[in-house]
């Protein structure tokens, strides 16, 4: 397993041990991938996880940049599209890095 895959699925485990439940992983469209898409209560949540062994740059969360955040939300678009009821959404990030984990809620918005 790389580390990337690694990297999701111990946040998804995190995500469920808080009560999320798992809806899809690595979900693909033309626009882009959205790595986990979790339930919290009636909430639907997209979620992007990072993970970065060093800060420089802004580390983990400055990597989700505007046109990351873009692909993210018209990927999320496009699977609401399959859905007779649209539920509330928000957007998370997941960050992995030497201190651990960090979990972001609505860490952008549509």
């Amino acid at each position: 397993m790389n580390r990337g895959a690694a990297a999701e699925q111990q946040a998804e485990k995190y995500l469920q041990q808080q009560g999320l439940k798992s809806l899809a992983r690595n979900y693909r469209s033309r626009f882009g991938e959205i790595d986990l898409i979790m339930q919290e209560g009636v909430i639907l949540v997209f979620i992007e996880v990072r993970m970065r062994q060093r800060e420089d740059y802004g580390g983990a969360a400055a990597s989700i940049d505007s046109r990351k955040q873009r692909r993210i939300i018209c990927t999320a678009r496009q699977y609401l599209t399959r859905l007779a009821v649209i539920p509330p959404c928000r957007f998370d990030a997941v960050l992995l890095n030497n201190q651990g984990l960090n979990w972001l809620k609505n860490a952008f918005s549509a």
